[in-house]
């Protein structure tokens, strides 16, 4: 790990990733977590404060970046669940099959590069009855913005710990084992309609 993941990548996803138009967006979709919760890139914890702690029992924070774990534990002791931490990859998570009824990612699809892995642990920990909630952003609708979306791509993965702007969320899903229930989509204001494409809402296992 060079010098820029260790120091700066930390302090640039928690201040791109912390700001209150992203806030507005987790505000939307973490208090549906329920039961036992695997939150697959756990980062900083910005989603700890979006639990609700009367609907969740508790919560695996997985994510593979140490300085980022270090961050989020400053955040977990005030969520008022049960965390307990897996310094890993989504494509090893360490859990019994079954063992949880909410997987919940937020902008960490766009940085997974063993996708099928990931969404095969991931299912595999999945209650039968279990939903995967997602938050993430992604390719565009508009073919001028998709245009600059690829053409930045390449420098825009190297300068943000491997995020990709083009990815098409719900095929994503829908191609790897999950089915979109339901799913809204936005520009958000205030940002880069370059990277500012959200996708939000819900799958179950197919």
């Amino acid at each position: 790990m060079g010098l820029y993941e260790r120091f700066l990548l930390p302090r640039v996803i928690e201040a791109t990733c912390g700001n209150r138009v992203i806030a507005r967006q987790r505000q939307k979709i973490v208090p549906a977590a329920e039961g036992r919760v695997l939150e697959v890139g756990v980062g900083s914890g910005l989603n700890f404060p979006f639990y609700d702690a009367s609907r969740v029992k508790q919560i695996f924070a997985l994510d593979p970046s140490g300085p980022m774990i270090k961050r989020a534990r400053d955040r977990a002791g005030k969520t008022g669940i049960e965390v307990e931490f897996l310094p890993l990859r989504g494509e090893e998570i360490p859990l019994e099959d079954g063992i949880v009824n909410t997987v919940l990612v937020t902008y960490t699809l766009c940085t997974i590069s063993d996708l099928a892995g990931a969404f095969g642990q991931m299912r595999r920990v999945l209650s039968p009855g279990g939903r995967l909630l997602f938050c993430e952003h992604g390719a565009a609708p508009d073919a001028s913005v998709r245009k600059w979306q690829n053409r930045l791509n390449p420098v825009w993965q190297r300068l943000g710990g491997g995020c990709n702007l083009n990815r098409v969320i719900p095929d994503l899903i829908n191609s790897h084992g999950f089915q979109v229930e339901n799913m809204e989509t936005m520009y958000l204001p205030k940002t880069w309609r370059f990277a500012g494409y959200n996708y939000w809402g819900s799958a179950r296992p197919s």
